[in-house]
């Protein structure tokens, strides 16, 4: 990853955090971008300079093309050409289908597809021309098999599947590669508001007995963006412990 140029969208904590430490540790340029917490994405540029890697911070609401493309303005001043972009950015609003708003439906799909939309279309000509170009998209078991109460999130996460095999398609040509990596239930902010007993519940039907952690979710993200995986394109990752068996 030496010199390489990196983008995570999402990134100044969870998962998104734990793949950009994981890129900067490897020597790559990262671009570490937030919506709000500029304080936590503050802290992960000094986490990756403070190991020797270069780092920037950089503000931009995945839903706003025009703030994207800012992004990439911002990137290619600092960094130059984009090698990796990983898709990561996302919320989740649970409530049952029947109570649930129109508005936190659109908020859920605006995030995870219109952002995928938005960074792809934005880095889409950097990756195409990048020698070993990567685009990584970030989903989750809840795409394959559903969850209740994450009817929205279950859509978006499950059209990212589509999304990421047609631009594999569509990059194949140029010899870049578009993956998909999806997490089952990792131990990050978004399980705090679970309460223990469901949580223990979802260890019970791990078949490995527990949480993922982030940095496993980053290590498969970093092979996939390494070019020893440079065969590999059109696939979804499945990080789970066995959970969707």
């Amino acid at each position: 990853m030496e010199d390489r140029t990196c983008v995570v969208t999402g990134s100044s904590r969870g998962i998104g955090r734990g793949i950009a430490e994981c890129f900067g540790t490897q020597g790559a340029n990262v671009v570490v971008n937030y919506r709000r917490s500029e304080t936590e994405a503050n802290e992960v540029v000094d986490r990756i300079e403070s190991a020797g890697g270069r780092a920037l911070a950089i503000q931009a609401d995945v839903t706003d093309q025009e703030q994207v493309e800012a992004m990439r303005e911002t990137t290619h001043d600092a960094f130059g050409r984009a090698d990796v972009v990983v898709n990561n950015a996302g919320i989740n609003q649970d409530v049952l289908f029947t109570e649930m708003s129109h508005e936190e439906w659109d908020t859920v799909l605006d995030i995870h597809l219109d952002g995928a939309f938005h960074c792809t279309q934005a880095f889409y000509d950097d990756i195409a021309a990048a020698a070993e170009g990567r685009l990584i998209n970030i989903s989750s078991i809840v795409g394959k098999g559903g969850n209740m109460g994450q009817a929205n999130y279950a859509t978006a996460k499950s059209g990212i599947f589509g999304f990421t095999r047609t631009l594999a398609l569509e990059l194949a040509d140029e010899g870049s590669t578009s993956n998909c990596v999806a997490p089952g239930f990792i131990a990050t902010q978004m399980l705090d508001g679970v309460p223990e007993k469901l949580k223990a519940g979802i260890e019970d039907d791990t078949p490995l007995g527990r949480l993922g952690t982030v940095e496993e979710v980053a290590e498969v993200v970093g092979f996939l963006a390494d070019e020893k995986s440079s065969f590999i394109t059109g696939e979804v990752i499945d990080v789970n412990g066995g959970k969707d068996l």
